[in-house]
């Protein structure tokens, strides 16, 4: 994601960030999930498979001394160790989901699984008054595919859309 669009989104987010709890699916070298620490965030989850990603993801926490603020996970995004609630808990646990899923997922074979990753996200793991923040092709989506029960607004720049449901 590029920076200005990061700042746009973190912009929007507003004090939803300040104190949050955050669960970063497909995290990368972790740029959303630092982003919203540094914003305030209480606690965030990364959830990144790819070796050099994770490596990267790794350093990129410890160089800002946030090891005690963060979980890495190292599993498919669309797994339920992924999303499930820290032991002893129970019930939706994040306030911010920040998703951003490789590109050809959402155009591919595997956009259903994501779109259905985003329906059990919004009924299990996100708090009442969160937000799930949604990194895809500009016109990859419809608002439809998001089930009647979510509240859906779309924001693009340039040719992409960022996605947020709650």
């Amino acid at each position: 994601m590029l920076d200005r669009v990061r700042e746009a989104v973190f912009s929007s987010l507003g004090e939803l960030v300040h104190d949050a709890a955050v669960l970063d699916l497909f995290s990368g070298s972790g740029s959303l999930g630092l982003e919203a620490l540094s914003r305030g965030a209480a606690h965030a989850r990364f959830v990144e498979q790819g070796r050099e990603a994770l490596k990267a993801l790794k350093e990129n926490v410890a160089a800002l001394g946030l090891t005690e603020r963060v979980e890495v996970l190292s599993c498919d995004a669309l797994s339920e160790r992924a999303r499930a609630a820290s032991p002893g808990a129970d019930g939706p646990w994040a306030d911010l989901v920040l998703l951003d899923p490789p590109y050809p997922m959402i155009e591919g074979e595997e956009r259903a699984a994501v779109l259905e990753l985003v329906e059990t996200l919004r009924s299990e793991v996100l708090r009442d008054g969160g937000v799930i923040v949604l990194h895809a092709p500009k016109r990859a989506l419809k608002a439809e595919e998001f089930g009647p029960e979510s509240r859906v607004e779309e924001r693009t720049y340039g040719s992409t859309a960022i996605w947020y449901l709650s």
